[in-house]
C-alpha cells in the first residue's frame, strides 16, 4: 500500500495492455498533456535499463525462452529496483509518475505462461505502490499483432503469438480493481489520446 511505503506525496499512473495497443505512444502523449498542465512529471517504463531489465530485453531479442519462474524473478527484481530508485523518490517528491507497463503486465503475461495470476496480483499489491490509475488499453490480439508487425521489427516468438496474447487478454479482462480504467485502443491514436486525457481528468483531476 502506498501509505505503508511512505510514497503518498505524488500520483502514479500506469499504461498497460497487449503488444501493439499503443501504450508507448499514449504514455508519451499523456506526459505531454500533463506537462502542458504544469504538472511535474516523470516518464518511465518497464522493463527498465537496469541489469534485470537488460537481461529480459536480451532474451527477447535473441528469441530465448526463459522458464516462467526465472522470467518472473527478473521482472520482480527489475521492478523492485525501479520502485526503490526511481518511482518511490519521485512520489515522495510529489511528482506525477507515468510508467509504460507496471505490475499488471507481469500479472497478465506471466499468468498466461501458467503462473497463478491472482497470487501474482496479490503479491504485487502487497509489495509495490498501487497505482492511482491504470489506463488499460484494450485491443483484439490480432489487431495488436498487426500493429506490432507494422513497426518492422521481428515479432517476439514467445509473447507475440495470437494464442498467447488471447490468454493475456483474458487475464487483463478478469482483473477487477477500482484503479483500472479500460480504454478502447482500436481507434486511431488521436481518438485514444482524447479518451486517455478525459479519463485522467475524471479519475484524478490532474488535467
Amino acid at each position: 500500500m502506498r501509505h505503508a511505503l511512505g510514497v503518498n506525496g505524488g500520483r502514479l499512473l500506469a499504461l498497460e495492455g497487449l503488444d501493439g495497443c499503443g501504450k508507448s505512444t499514449q504514455a508519451e502523449r499523456l506526459v505531454g498533456a500533463l506537462r502542458a498542465a504544469d504538472r511535474d512529471v516523470l516518464a518511465t517504463r518497464e522493463p527498465t535499463d537496469g541489469p534485470s531489465g537488460r537481461r529480459i530485453r536480451e532474451a527477447a531479442r535473441r528469441g530465448e525462452s526463459l522458464a516462467a519462474e526465472e522470467e518472473l524473478r527478473l521482472f520482480v527484481d527489475d521492478r523492485a529496483a525501479h520502485v526503490e530508485e526511481v518511482i518511490a523518490p519521485a512520489l515522495r517528491a510529489g511528482r506525477v509518475v507515468v510508467t509504460d507497463r507496471y505490475t499488471l503486465s507481469t500479472v497478465a503475461y506471466q499468468g498466461a505462461r501458467g503462473l497463478d495470476w491472482r497470487a501474482l496480483l496479490a503479491e504485487s499489491e502487497a509489495r509495490f505502490p498501487r497505482p492511482d490509475l491504470v489506463l488499460l488499453l484494450e485491443i483484439e490480439p490480432a489487431a495488436g499483432l498487426a500493429r506490432a508487425a507494422s513497426r518492422g521489427a521481428p515479432l517476439d516468438p514467445l509473447f507475440e503469438r495470437p494464442a498467447f496474447l488471447a490468454r493475456v487478454a483474458a487475464i487483463f479482462g478478469a482483473i477487477d480493481r477500482d484503479y483500472v480504467a479500460r480504454i478502447d485502443a482500436s481507434a486511431g491514436a488521436d481518438a485514444v489520446a482524447r479518451a486517455v486525457v478525459e479519463c485522467v481528468r475524471e479519475r484524478t483531476g490532474l488535467l
